[in-house]
């Protein structure tokens, strides 16, 4: 019975793992559908140490799918720094700009996060899919001109606050960011581009703000090896699903995530009261 037990202790946590990998990168919630299988399936993982390794897992598959791109922003951006070279200039601005998206889901991060972690039900998560569908089907059809190089910092900026936005569970980050970079003007591959970047500093700074959480969890002796599980499903399944909505993007079917943000969000209005 006990091995049974711990069976399933195991699969929740590669499952939630799973299912965070997945849709980090996809615009459809990862906190949103964490909090409708955790009310369907009663599952039990709300450690904050187990919030941080799955995300800290899909950050490691975003560095993986755009490590030449961050390696060429990290070295043009010495450059300019150094040698004030023209050619490494929109590197150089492309960095600026996402350091100055990141500020407004810090701040609002810190003085809203009582308030926004009473929202953690899915009846609420129901009403912000819906809320993250409708935005997709508005820029279901928007093909930008902005390259990486014409960025200005008002894009920045508006970027950065549907990103806070996304601290509401259910509006999702990489839907709330590309729709916005995809509203100002940003092409396709642009925005892509510039919301999975943006999510590095969010999730190095939310991981580095929770390493003393982490230390003091409780359950991480108990439940290192599931986390560890967890840590590693979150990886694999945001790395894949990440290099599929790439080609998602590329074809211009966004409709189809609206769609499904549609049905899932009326579900969970109609039987998660």
């Amino acid at each position: 019975m006990e091995t049974m037990s711990e069976f399933w202790t195991l699969f929740n946590y590669i499952l939630l793992g799973t299912i965070q990998g997945i849709t980090e990168p996809i615009p459809i919630s990862s906190s949103g559908h964490l909090i409708i299988l955790r009310e369907i399936f009663e599952i039990d993982a709300e450690g904050l140490s187990f919030e941080i390794l799955v995300n800290f897992g899909s950050l490691i598959a975003v560095l993986l799918v755009y490590r030449k791109d961050i390696i060429r922003l990290i070295q043009n951006g010495f450059r300019f720094l150094v040698s004030k070279d023209p050619d490494a200039k929109s590197d150089f601005m492309f960095i600026v700009f996402l350091v100055i998206a990141t500020i407004p889901t810090g701040v609002i991060g810190l003085l809203f996060e009582d308030k926004i972690g009473d929202l953690s039900r899915a009846y609420t998560v129901g009403i912000t899919l819906l809320i993250t569908g409708a935005a997709l089907w508005i820029i279901r059809n928007l093909r930008g001109n902005k390259n990486d190089g014409e960025i200005s910092m008002k894009d920045a900026l508006i970027v950065g606050f549907a990103q806070s936005a996304a601290l509401i569970p259910g509006i999702s980050r990489s839907g709330a960011t590309i729709v916005a970079a995809m509203l100002v003007g940003m092409k396709q591959e642009t925005a892509l581009r510039f919301s999975f970047l943006l999510y590095i500093p969010v999730s190095l700074g939310l991981g580095i703000l929770s390493v003393g959480d982490m230390i003091n969890d409780p359950d991480m002796d108990a439940l290192m090896i599931p986390y560890l599980l967890a840590f590693m499903a979150s990886i694999i399944a945001s790395y894949f699903a990440l290099k599929w909505f790439m080609g998602i993007m590329a074809r211009g079917n966004l409709k189809y995530f609206a769609f499904y943000c549609f049905i899932v969000g009326i579900l969970c209005i109609l039987f998660m009261r």
